[in-house]
Order: structure tokens, then sequence, then C-alpha cells
């Protein structure tokens, strides 16, 4: 009896689907309104910029670390928005886990390398709108000096007024997926995953 309840308990998680990105409500001052954009470059919010991965481990679980950006800018007008471009850096030796011999490992040799090579970087090469608030996004990813073309599909989340900086922001979520061993870090492939699913949640503000 107790096994059946197990099982069914399972397939009842299995069933439930994938939840999706919370809604932006009317009382928040960022709004998915494109017209909100003023044309110029804006700078990367480290505080609210976050690159995270996720693979799957040994067949017993998803695994997620994350990264934080360290600088970079967006050019953007949404008069034209396949001009946009993107440039952003991350400092590995700020990657985050939940265990810290993790991420030690994570930072050796054996993966990042943080001591040899401090930066990872993504430098967008092509954006192709598809709506007023998505877009697919081509770029290079670059990470222990070896450099890769990654696509990503891009939401724009909002623009607005942040009441705290009285600045304008703005931000994008981002989803894509890349191979590790395409940048020397594919250690235990494919025991763990190569494939690497990424979400990047990237704010900007003037």
């Amino acid at each position: 009896m107790r096994i059946r309840h197990f099982a069914a308990a399972t397939l009842a998680l299995v069933s439930v689907p994938a939840l999706a990105q919370i809604a932006t409500t009317p009382q928040q001052p960022g709004q998915p309104i494109v017209s909100r954009v003023a044309a110029g470059t804006y700078q990367v919010d480290p505080a609210h910029t976050q690159v995270s991965w996720q693979v799957n481990h040994m067949g017993f679980s998803m695994l997620e670390g994350q990264f934080g950006a360290s600088g970079g800018s967006i050019t953007i007008d949404p008069k034209k928005p396949a001009a946009t471009k993107v440039d952003v850096a991350f400092n590995i030796d700020d990657l985050s886990v939940t265990a810290a011999p993790f991420a030690k490992h994570l930072k050796s040799a054996d993966f990042f390398n943080a001591a040899q090579y401090p930066t990872a970087r993504f430098v967008s090469t092509r954006i192709v709108p598809k709506g007023a608030n998505s877009a697919t996004m081509m770029g290079n990813l670059t990470i222990k000096d070896q450099t890769k073309p990654v696509t990503l599909d891009v939401t724009f989340v909002g623009a607005g007024d942040n009441p705290m900086s009285k600045k304008l922001n703005l931000g994008f979520t981002a989803k894509g997926q890349i191979k590790r061993s395409d940048f020397g870090v594919g250690a235990y492939a494919p025991v763990v995953s190569d494939t690497v699913n990424l979400t990047i949640h990237a704010a900007f503000t003037a």
C-alpha cells in the first residue's frame, strides 16, 4: 500500500507543468512596454543579473549553479531592435553553488581553472526580432579562452524608472543550451551531462 501511494505521488509530481515566469503586476514600476526604453547604452546591474546553469548529475538529480555579472552593457534602440548590442562579463571566482567544497572543485583546474581564466564573456553578434517582446540572439561565449557561438531565446521582461535609484531600468530573460566540453570544462562527461541548460536574467540601468 505504501509503495502504491508513493508511486501515485511521484506520478503526480511528474505531471505538474514547469512553473512559468512570475507575471509582472500593475503595481510594479517595470512593465513590458517597449516604448519605455529610450535609445542609448545601459550598464549591466551586477546585483540583479545572474546566469544559472543546470546539468544532469549522473542520472540521479538535476544540479544547478550560478554566476553573477561583473560588468558589461547593452546598446539598444527600440526602433532598431536588430541593431542591439550586448557585451557582458562574469567573474568565475564568483561562482555560487550550495556547498563550499563543490565550489572550490569547480574553480579548480579540473573545471573552470579560475586562477588562470578568471573571466567569462558573452558578446552578441546578431539579433533577430520575433515580435514586440522577444528575439533570438546569437553571440560568442568565451570560457577558458575558448570562444564558441551560442544562440539564446530572449524575452523582454520590462522597463521603467527604478524608485530607489531614480534611473531607467530594463531587463530580459534568456534561455539556451551549450556543451560544456566545447569550453574545456567537460570533466566527467557523459556521466555528468555534457549538455548544460542556461537561464540568464539580465538587468541594465541608465
